[in-house]
């Protein structure tokens, strides 16, 4: 059901930049953009993740509890999801590791503050 979620941010070139490097590491990259909307995927049909500056023009800001999850093939893709994130200045917020049965995860914050899941499920 859920076809794209949007994540704004207050310097879109620093935030392409990370997402561009980061997004190989769970199998994604940017499939096109708009000049406001930075769309990323995994392929055609699939859910996405854009990266943009609200439409109002407004400040981007941090949405307490909004949080996207994205799923991965395995957790060594996990582990290195996450440790790319790091290396490319994300601050961790959760290393990787099982948390419940049938989900391995980890959770960082982008250079916006945005927190992310990367997650393997069963």
């Amino acid at each position: 059901m859920l076809a794209y979620v949007t994540l704004g941010s207050n310097d879109i070139e620093k935030a392409i930049a990370f997402y561009d490097a980061w997004m190989p590491e769970i199998g994604a990259k940017r499939v096109f953009d708009n000049g406001r909307l930075y769309f990323y995927g995994a392929g055609a049909g699939q859910p996405m993740m854009a990266i943009g500056g609200p439409y109002d023009e407004q400040a981007a800001t941090c949405g307490n509890g909004v949080m996207p999850a994205l799923g991965v093939a395995d957790t060594d893709t996990v582990d290195r999801a996450y440790a790319k994130a790091i290396e490319l200045g994300a601050v961790g917020d959760g290393e990787p590791g099982k948390r419940v049965e049938g989900f391995y995860g980890a959770y960082f914050r982008d250079p916006d503050g945005h927190k992310i899941c990367v997650c393997k499920l069963g």
